[in-house]
């Protein structure tokens, strides 16, 4: 199986810290691979998900998203690529307030050429009206997301994620407002809709209950050696 994700000598320290948040001799994520990566709050989960996305960047080391360094690249050419090959669910969803259901989950193939041309041969809003309808929110696509329950906002986070048939997904505790049930069915759906759009998912929780659910888990810790000494 090919490496979707390869990680090789990270390391990262936040600006007038005095430690390394981050040391990763070596960490990857196998295309079609469904990943939990669980440590409690604080330990630097976010921190390597954003370094995967792009969204800070490594001071030494490889960071390979499918094949490209992302250590190699400026800011503008990392957020370029994870416009085009990434989705993002957001803790908090980071959802545009004044837009509604259906603009917020159509902004992956407005921002990215790519996105929109993997839905080449079929109808984008058939697509859009599909992932709503699987995820129980079609009901809902006009109106604005500041009208809707945490667990819809959640929903509509999904699928923008998964709109644009993206490679990977990069979530962050998406499910820690959830009850344990409608935690295991929301991670089962979003399973069968990855697996249906062929994509690769790394998601990151404090919550241990959850990661038989998933196909692989890696606790932090075990490949973190920031805070250890040599």
């Amino acid at each position: 199986m090919s490496k979707l994700i390869e990680v090789r000598n990270l390391q990262f320290r936040y600006a007038n810290a005095t430690h390394d948040t981050l040391q990763i001799p070596e960490f990857s994520v196998a295309k079609g691979e469904r990943v939990y990566l669980y440590g409690p709050s604080g330990s630097g989960k976010t921190t390597l998900l954003e370094i995967l996305a792009g969204i800070l960047k490594a001071e030494q080391g490889e960071v390979k998203i499918l094949g490209r360094d992302l250590t190699k690249l400026s800011e503008k050419e990392r957020d370029h690529f994870r416009a085009e090959h990434l989705g993002y669910i957001f803790q908090s969803f980071n959802l545009i307030p004044y837009l509604s259901v259906q603009e917020n989950i159509e902004l992956p193939i407005h921002l990215s050429p790519s996105r929109k041309e993997r839905l080449k041969g079929e109808d984008p809003v058939s697509v859009l009206r599909h992932l709503c309808t699987r995820l129980g929110i079609i009901t809902l696509v006009d109106k604005k997301v500041t009208e809707l329950s945490v667990g819809q906002q959640q929903r509509v986070a999904v699928a923008r994620a998964l709109f644009g048939r993206p490679e990977f997904i990069l979530a962050d505790e998406p499910t820690s407002s959830l009850d344990m049930d409608h935690r295991e069915k929301f991670l089962e759906l979003m399973f069968e809709l990855c697996e249906q759009f062929g994509t690769t998912v790394l998601f990151v929780s404090h919550d241990r209950s959850i990661q038989h659910l998933f196909s692989r888990s890696v606790a932090l810790d075990s490949i973190n050696h920031a805070g250890k000494g040599k």
